[in-house]
């Protein structure tokens, strides 16, 4: 077998000492069959602790982190998680469950999941919940599933529709295509809100549901959400509610109170969990009384003092994920509910507000900014100035990675040319909007005194511009030591 060649590797060098494994070569081939038993050692790389050390964390240092710099990801609220969430996490009783252990060993999971199932029913306005589902599209599905479940229960095969507007999470349409449904786009108005008539024209007996974000993925809050209701229900369909955007809202307005029958949260967005990176999502799904028959099973139920997986549920949907939820989330979010309070939370929505419309009106002599009315937690405003000096949203985008600033959405929502979604979110302080402000004016200057920096970029980053044509066509995601 050819040799393989590491960059970092010598012959003799070990990171670890390794025990005698105490079992007799004869007997361990007794144990494993001799067919899977290699025929030669594993070519791994031989390094010292300490090399092997410097690696992971030099490739973590190349990666950009809500830790290590701003993140104003729109719409994906990458805000900070505070540490104290993961040492909850961690707290053995939590960390060392197994998902088989019988329920009498359980009690404290279970009575953590059965009180944040209240915390997030008192948040939403809406009575049932269920953490089941991994994170956001996979709560969308949940919701949309038990949406068509309760259609047929009640023998309304006809209704076949989901109505999306132009504004909505951009997830939305695959998922309602996923359950099943029939998408139909409304346009919004000129305000970036949903177009009555519009909504009007789409509504009859073979519509199902409608799918809002509200704040929408403009930034904006639906202001005839209460019209939309009543138009909605009045048609025989459901509202379900997109939470992605709750970071705005939470503690000030419910999606409940706003009429809705269904909604999903975020939890690694709104409620400060891991969010990114491959890393484990959360997703809480609530639901009116009505669908609550139809939710995944097993659910908790609380006799007496004690708690249970309620699988008795012959109407359930079924599960939607092997166990119950990412639980390690479940703890970060609960401990961050506890941790805010009432008050708390409803600050945070009111910091989030702030610092977005601050950022708004900041730069919107630089940027042109859409809509004039004041945002919610984040905003959208457009290159297309820039544009016309020759210098595109995408190469803006990659200027900013070399001030040590990630990107913000960008190119959308779709009715916005040249978008550039932008969402402080909370934990942003006025120094790093000021920087913020500060760099974003800078790239505006060089897009007239200077493109070329601007459209070369980035410069500074380990990685510099790619031919993203060719890594979409032709992409190269497997190393090789020849290269």
């Amino acid at each position: 077998m050819e040799k393989l060649i590491y960059e970092k590797s010598s012959e003799g060098r070990t990171a670890a000492v390794l025990p005698e494994p105490g079992v007799p070569e004869k007997k361990l081939e007794d144990l494993v069959p001799p067919d899977l038993l290699r025929k030669e050692a594993a070519q791994l790389p031989e390094v010292s602790e300490l090399d092997c050390v410097r690696h992971f964390v030099r490739l973590s240092q190349l990666n950009h982190s809500i830790d290590t710099g701003f993140y104003p990801l729109g719409s994906c609220t990458m805000k900070y998680n505070p540490k104290v969430n993961d040492a909850m996490a961690g707290l053995s009783g939590f960390r060392d469950l197994h998902p088989h252990q019988p329920e009498d060993q359980i009690q404290g999971a279970l009575e953590l999941i059965w009180n944040l199932e209240k915390a997030i029913s008192e948040i939403v306005g809406l009575p049932h919940v269920t953490f089941q589902p991994a994170a956001g599209a996979h709560g969308e599905l949940t919701g949309l599933l038990l949406i068509r479940a309760y259609f047929e229960a009640r023998g309304d095969h006809k209704r076949t529709k989901v109505i999306v507007p132009d504004t909505a999470h951009g997830t939305n349409p695959a998922t309602a295509a996923m359950a099943g449904f029939e998408v139909v786009e409304i346009k919004s108005n000129d305000k970036g809100l949903v177009d009555i008539d519009a909504l009007k024209a789409a509504l009859g007996p073979d519509v199902a549901a409608i799918m809002l974000t509200n704040p929408n993925t403009l930034g904006l809050f639906e202001e005839e959400i209460w019209t939309v209701q009543e138009l909605v229900h009045k048609a025989g369909g459901l509202l379900y509610y997109d939470g992605a955007n709750l970071n705005a809202v939470m503690g000030l307005v419910r999606p409940g109170d706003m009429g809705f029958d269904v909604c999903h949260l975020n939890l690694h967005k709104t409620f400060s969990t891991p969010h990114g990176g491959g890393g484990p999502g959360g997703c809480a799904v609530a639901a009116i009384k009505e669908l609550e028959p139809y939710f995944p099973k097993p659910t908790i139920k609380k006799n007496g003092e004690r708690f249970q997986f309620d699988w008795n549920r012959p109407e359930s949907i079924g599960k939607v994920k092997g166990f119950y939820g990412n639980f390690g989330i479940l703890v970060r979010a609960y401990s961050y509910i506890l941790a805010n309070g009432a008050n708390g939370l409803s600050q945070v929505s009111r910091d989030a507000i702030l610092n977005a419309n601050y950022l708004k009106q900041s730069l919107k002599d630089n940027y042109k900014v859409p809509y004039s009315q004041p945002c919610m937690h984040e905003f959208v405003m457009s290159g297309s100035t820039q544009k016309a000096r020759g210098v595109s949203t995408a190469h803006i985008a990659k200027r900013m990675l070399d001030f040590g600033v990630h990107a913000p959405t960008v190119y959308f929502p779709l009715v916005v040319p040249e978008a550039m979604m932008i969402e402080p979110t909370e934990t942003e302080s006025r120094e790093t909007l000021n920087q913020f402000i500060s760099i974003m004016k800078e790239i505006d200057k060089e897009s007239i005194e200077a493109p070329d920096t601007v459209k070369d970029a980035p410069h500074n980053t380990p990685v510099k511009k790619l031919d993203e044509a060719l890594a979409a066509r032709k992409p190269n995601l497997r190393w090789s030591p020849d290269q």
